[in-house]
């Protein structure tokens, strides 16, 4: 069966990438496999596959929809538009269409995953693990308590300096992404847990004066992101809880506790040095549905009494 033009412009195609190209078989196959899907959607939508130079961007709208309604992740869509844009790209290059009609169409949005976090529960085994009576402990207690009392990025914890904490107001200085500072507070149990730590602090001569690091290791040097996600594994197995978690996942759930115990989507935003609001919107899925356990025990007609 001879071929239509179609399918004469996607030969085409897939020579121009393997030969000027030099694109990889596996690349090759899935432009081949993205574009027979695409005639075949013609097919099935308008009963054949139109001239080339006749698909607008209406109708390439409506395979992306449909792709939507079969179920396609927001990446697999993507990168089915970025197939389509390479060919017709090509194809106005040759001379077949005279315009790309896949260039106006945007990039689904991507799926944000909602973030993990711990329950007040878990965060409470978490921080009761550290035996605070040892040098080690006191620090790794500490080291915990400040993560989420604070919210703290792990690489802004292990930055933080001996000048940047003020225990007696319950702040400490943090520089964040893009050197930008701002104030964190430090609840009382933090606090508690870091005049513990500096007790038991043993500075090396590089260390000492207001300019040391807080958190060393056992040698006596600022403590590294690593040994922070380490130490935490360490006590995540002690206690049986989520392995998946990570320092950052204290951030997380610090969010999620402020949201949840009804603190101002805007407050957390600064608490987290978060620069757009955008960023921090992502905690609110988290708490709906403490949300809606408030809204139907509360609300007289949120449930139906009806028998």
């Amino acid at each position: 069966m001879a071929m239509t033009p179609f399918e004469k412009a996607i030969t085409r195609f897939l020579r121009y990438l393997q030969v000027e190209r030099n694109s990889s078989e596996l690349t090759i196959k899935s432009y081949r496999e993205d574009l027979t899907i695409l005639g075949d959607w013609f097919v099935e939508s308008q009963g054949q596959v139109p001239v080339l130079s006749s698909v607008t961007p209406r109708d390439l709208r409506s395979y992306v929809a449909a792709l939507h309604d079969a179920g396609y992740a927001p990446t697999s869509i993507s990168r089915r538009l970025a197939s389509l844009r390479s060919f017709f790209k090509f194809a106005q290059r040759e001379g077949l269409v005279e315009s790309n009609p896949a260039k106006p169409l945007r990039n689904p949005r991507r799926q944000r995953k909602l973030p993990h976090f711990l329950t007040s529960d878990e965060i409470g085994r978490l921080l009761a693990a550290p035996a605070k009576n040892t040098s080690a402990g006191a620090r790794d207690s500490a080291i915990l308590e400040t993560l989420y009392s604070a919210g703290l990025r792990v690489s802004e914890l292990v930055g933080t300096n001996l000048n940047d904490l003020d225990l007696e107001d319950g702040l400490v200085r943090v520089r964040g992404k893009g050197k930008k500072e701002r104030l964190a507070p430090l609840g009382s149990y933090a606090v508690s847990a870091i005049e513990r730590w500096l007790v038991k602090r043993e500075p090396t001569k590089q260390q000492r004066g207001r300019e040391g690091a807080v958190f060393l290791n056992k040698f006596g040097n600022r403590l590294t992101t690593r040994s922070v996600g380490r130490m935490l594994e360490k006590y995540l197995k002690e206690t049986h809880l989520d392995l998946r978690t990570s320092p950052h996942t204290l951030r997380h759930s610090f969010a999620t506790h402020l949201l949840n115990g009804g603190a101002d989507i805007r407050s957390v935003q600064e608490l987290l040095g978060h620069k757009s609001l955008v960023t921090t919107q992502i905690y609110t899925h988290v708490s709906t549905a403490g949300l809606k356990q408030a809204y139907e025990k509360a609300h007289p007609r949120a449930k139906s009494n009806a028998s």
